[in-house]
């Protein structure tokens, strides 16, 4: 949040020319007589860092301590995104990192407006998404003196994003500021990726510095492989396995590791299942994709029946388990960057590295092995893999075809028959959403959504950064819920004419806890809610938008697609969910 006080009020900042701000947020000396520009400041450090690192978009909201930054920013070739909601500037900034893999950059102010960014944080902490967030901080004097009653004053800032990045760091003198970015930046590439926290207090970034400009930064990933006992333990194992099976998480994307993936599962003709996150790994229709059935009986069935399961760049947790009903009978390998993933749920032979880096090693390992001594063919129970996968798929949809889905199941094809392959997608947590968390094909573009924390919001502010880094058209996907969480975005679309289409699917409440309370208790409570009329609301933004029957949902999309700027589809339709076994079972 901005922070600003009443117009006129003593100390508040009317965003004016220099002159005008008042000496307690600006140095007399930052000034040079007669109004010349002026001089360089800590604000300036940090965009000539950023700028040297390589970012190229900074998104965020100005704030009364971080005038600095954004006088700084004004003398920057940085492009700024300016958001409604701080928690909509962190998931932009995600969103732009997801999209063309670059470093996401925040700029936030103080106290409240650094506390609202927390819960958009926490999504690309949990998923792994490179981001340096900068906040302002009190002037120097001000830290850690609560009774002093300084306008946003917390009492530990950073230490309020500890449980959603990295890493924090308070930088107290100008001369630090390249130095601590280069380190920060730095941090956020190294698996396992994720969010970094500086701030910088207000005066440090008004006051004139004498450090001379950055004219170049260095910030290169740390190496993170495998260890080589670990390599050879895990090619023993599936050198010998007869039923290996492997599941796609997350850090396989992040790790870049979809053709060492591809050529692992070929070699040893093993069944590939994707988790949301992981979703796009592994190509849709290889004969060995069980695609991204998750959430379903029959894969688990495979899956448990393994006797190898390689998991690479997942917790095996609550989804990927299909709600820890998985019961693996086989040894487990582990693949993570993140140490405290390995063996969070089940035991395993846990490698603790890249998953880029450690399928490569594991591919060439297992590649020399199988030369000097070919493997026997691998049998699940009288059927080659092909068949099983062959097999599962069609038990899968035997499945949905005994659970009354006609609906759901052509209206997501729809929106996949409409959706260009190339196209990249971001989805909010919505029943849309859980039905293509299973079943939708990313062909060549890459599936975005939130479950990683599982916030809602995150679709559409999420869409804009991608539309902002990518410069070509996103869908974002909501409910009515969720999209009520990001609908003042709607302002920052129309603003920069950024070519987003949202698709909101209304229908009049929370539609997943009203099915999770229906299914538990019989009934719903507190679900239903009140909405706009998301038509006229878009519209009153300067937006294009229709409404339209879910059967009408892909020529909607379609003409949606072929618009110039910003524009919203919305449905009012109420999608049921799938259960993952035969509702008679």
């Amino acid at each position: 949040m901005s922070g600003t006080g009443q117009s006129g009020a003593p100390g508040t900042t009317r965003h004016v020319r220099d002159e005008e701000i008042p000496n307690t947020l600006l140095s007399e000396e930052a000034v040079l007589p007669g109004g010349a520009p002026p001089v360089r400041n800590g604000g300036d450090l940090v965009v000539e860092t950023l700028a040297a690192l390589g970012a190229t978009t900074v998104f965020g909201i100005p704030g009364q301590h971080a005038l600095g930054l954004f006088d700084a920013l004004s003398r920057s070739s940085l492009r700024f995104v300016s958001s409604r909601v701080e928690n909509n500037s962190a998931f932009a900034a995600d969103g732009f990192s997801r999209a063309t893999g670059q470093v996401g950059v925040v700029f936030l102010s103080t106290g409240p407006g650094a506390l609202t960014a927390l819960a958009g944080l926490q999504e690309a902490y949990a998923t792994g998404v490179p981001m340096v967030v900068v906040a302002s901080q009190i002037p120097i004097e001000g830290l850690g003196a609560r009774r002093r009653g300084m306008l946003h004053q917390l009492d530990d800032q950073k230490a309020s994003a500890a449980n959603v990045t990295k890493s924090q760091r308070l930088i107290q003198h100008a001369s630090g500021i390249p130095s601590a970015i280069q380190d920060a930046w730095t941090e956020a590439i190294s698996s396992p990726m994720g969010p970094v926290w500086l701030e910088i207090p207000q005066n440090v970034l008004l006051n004139p510095v004498m450090v001379p400009a950055v004219e170049d930064a260095l910030a290169e990933p740390f190496d993170n492989p495998p260890r080589t006992e670990l390599v050879k333990e895990a090619v023993r194992w599936l050198a010998a396995a007869e039923r290996p099976a492997i599941i796609a998480g997350g850090g396989t994307r992040r790790g870049k590791a979809e053709a060492d993936l591809l050529a692992l599962a070929e070699k040893l003709r093993a069944p590939v299942i994707c988790t949301p996150g992981g979703n796009g790994a592994f190509p849709w229709n290889h004969e060995l994709s069980l695609q991204s059935w998750i959430e379903d009986r029959h894969t688990t069935d495979v899956l448990e029946d393994a006797d190898v399961l390689v998991v690479v760049g997942s917790s095996l947790g609550e989804v990927t388990s299909n709600y820890f009903t998985l019961q693996p009978r086989g040894r487990i390998i582990q693949i993570d960057a993140e140490p405290r993933v390995l063996e969070s749920n089940r035991p395993a032979l846990g490698i603790r590295a890249d998953a880029g880096q450690a399928l490569a090693a594991l591919d060439e390992a297992l590649g020399s092995v199988l030369a000097d001594s070919p493997r026997k063919e691998p049998d699940w129970n009288g059927q080659t893999p092909e068949q099983l996968v062959a097999r599962t798929l069609a038990q899968v949809a035997d499945r949905l075809d005994s659970q009354d889905l006609d609906m759901e199941r052509k209206f997501m094809a729809d929106i996949r028959a409409a959706v260009p392959a190339s196209m990249q997608t971001y989805w909010d947590m919505t029943i849309a959403a859980y039905w293509a968390w299973s079943c939708w094909d990313a062909k060549s573009g890459q599936f975005h959504s939130a479950q990683g924390a599982g916030g809602l919001g995150y679709g559409y502010p999420g869409a804009i950064g991608g539309a902002v880094g990518l410069g070509e058209r996103v869908l974002a996907v909501s409910g009515d819920g969720s999209a009520m969480y990001s609908i003042a975005e709607l302002a920052t679309a129309r603003q920069h004419n950024l070519p987003v289409t949202w698709l909101i699917v209304d229908d009049g409440g929370y539609g997943i806890l009203r099915e999770y309370m229906v299914e538990a208790f019989g009934k719903a409570t507190a679900t239903e809610l009140a909405g706009p009329d998301f038509v006229k609301l878009a519209e009153s933004f300067g937006v294009p938008a229709r409404r339209t029957a879910p059967d009408g949902v892909q020529a909607a999309l379609e003409e949606a697609f072929a618009g110039e700027g910003p524009n919203v589809v919305v449905v009012e339709a109420t999608i049921g969910l799938f259960a993952p076994t035969h509702l008679a079972d």
